[in-house]
């Protein structure tokens, strides 16, 4: 698999799937979440809905992932997870690391070549930058996956500096 970076927003990438840092309600919200849900238009509101309506009726839990189509999106589906929130008192590290690797199981169901992911709860959910880009890169270079490329869509300079140093 090969791994890429960009500096950039994640709703102008043409990738397969487009991973969303969603929050458990799957309903939209701010940062990534909100990007997605405006960029993408109802089409992806309206499944969020639907799986909200019969196997999500809690919400999607942490650390999980499931799919939806990209609506006007430049790809075929959003892959939602959740990422946890950043405790400076409780190891979450593995749910974070679970993000990237259901997203990458949901990729493979789907039959996704390349995928392209945010940095998962580096915005309001408070994960420190740089632990956020090794937890990331471990879980994907220790994944099983079809998936061909995975890109790091990452939203400023000091993203994309932890990212690459650790690459």
């Amino acid at each position: 698999m090969d791994i890429t970076l960009v500096q950039g927003d994640i709703t102008e990438q043409r990738a397969d799937a487009l991973v969303n840092a969603a929050n458990s309600s799957l309903l939209g919200g701010g940062g990534v979440d909100g990007a997605i849900h405006r960029r993408g238009g109802p089409e992806i509101l309206e499944e969020c809905r639907r799986l909200r309506a019969s196997t999500y009726g809690a919400g999607l839990p942490t650390g999980q992932a499931v799919a939806t189509t990209a609506g006007r999106l430049p790809a075929r589906w959003v892959i939602h997870t959740v990422g946890p929130v950043h405790s400076a008192s409780e190891d979450r590290s593995h749910l974070l690391a679970s993000c990237y690797r259901e997203s990458l199981r949901v990729a493979d169901t789907l039959g996704a070549a390349l995928v392209a992911f945010p940095a998962i709860s580096t915005g309001v959910y408070r994960w420190p930058i740089d632990d956020a880009a090794r937890i990331a890169l471990d879980a994907v270079l220790q994944a099983t996956t079809r998936v061909a490329e995975v890109r790091f869509v990452l939203f400023d300079a000091r993203a994309y500096a932890a990212f690459e140093s650790l690459l």
